[in-house]
């Protein structure tokens, strides 16, 4: 274990925080895949909010930690990370918020930025990211844009490395690199699978899979290093049908079928609940609501008591 993580790892367990899967090495001090979940919250979804705000409001709610934005629009710029990112932390850790994730459009693993981005959230006790997303030259075959994309996560799992920190490319639906879920699985082949893996999405895995969603956790429940919980459910919207989101358990997903297949997988790391349905415009991370603060808390708590509930029953 290098400097870097023993000193992240002591600062961690000194303050008594819970940890979920900081990395493989340090997966036996997870908590057990039976015991209550530990939760993050999108923090796009307080965008309204500064930092102390947000993470008064999200310990208020039950919350473990928050799924930070660190990404242009976001509740830290890149750009501003070195003086931002500490302020952020400090207003969670005053609330007994644990940092941990992170959403960021990193990855590039040559840009000065993404790099300083990484450090600093490393330094600070972040463990995992979101990286940014990838999408197929339509012009190039998809077989060489895989290979591409695997020789591209294979460098910046050296930097995460360097960092001791986890990066976690999301399946999103649509025509997305990893919508599929097969695609992301040989990409992230190329990879070490220790510093670098996937951030699986139930919601858009259910979307693209339909009844088969199973079969690509299977395939990329190895490189499963962060899990996104949120519902949805097939809608006409204007005379087409689409996905449209909605509240924990009153969609297509089979919560109880997942969290017993993670359970069952053994699949213990960080959670970060979205809550993409109606918040007011909080759920597209809008710096201005057309509801009420209160009501946008009592939705994400909805869905947080849900997600808790569902967990321990599966």
């Amino acid at each position: 274990m290098s400097r870097r993580n023993f000193t992240k790892l002591s600062a961690i367990v000194t303050a008594g925080v819970p940890l979920m899967g900081f990395s493989n090495t340090l997966h036996n001090l997870t908590s057990k895949a039976s015991d209550a979940i530990q939760v993050n919250l999108f923090s796009k979804h307080l965008q309204f909010l500064d930092y102390d705000e947000m993470s008064a409001a999200a310990a208020d709610m039950g919350f473990n930690g928050l799924d930070l934005t660190v990404r242009p629009k976001g509740h830290v710029w890149p750009e501003k990370v070195v003086a931002d990112l500490p302020k952020a932390v400090a207003a969670m850790k005053k609330y007994g918020l644990r940092p941990q994730l992170m959403t960021t459009n990193v990855w590039d693993s040559s840009s000065a930025v993404h790099k300083t981005v990484l450090e600093t959230a490393s330094n600070l006790g972040f463990t995992h990211y979101r990286t940014d997303w990838l999408k197929y030259d339509e012009h190039k075959n998809l077989k060489d844009s895989q290979r591409l994309f695997g020789e591209q996560a294979k460098a910046l799992e050296l930097v995460n490395k360097r960092f001791g920190i986890v990066g976690c490319y999301q399946n999103h639906a649509g025509k997305n690199v990893g919508a599929p879920i097969w695609d992301l699985s040989t990409i992230l082949s190329a990879t070490a699978n220790e510093f670098m893996g996937c951030q699986y999405d139930i919601r858009h895995a259910v979307v693209e899979g339909g009844t088969s969603w199973e079969l690509g956790l299977r395939l990329i429940k190895p490189y499963v290093k962060s899990i996104v919980i949120k519902d949805f459910k097939w809608a006409k919207v204007n005379g087409k049908w689409k996905p449209v989101h909605v509240p924990l358990g009153e969609g297509m997903v089979d919560f109880n079928r997942y969290f017993s297949l993670l359970k069952a997988y053994d699949i213990q790391v960080p959670v970060s609940l979205h809550v993409e349905h109606d918040l007011g415009g909080a759920e597209r991370g809008a710096s201005t609501i057309n509801i009420s603060k209160k009501e946008v808390f009592l939705r994400v708590k909805k869905d947080l008591n849900f997600l808790k509930e569902a967990w321990k029953k599966a």
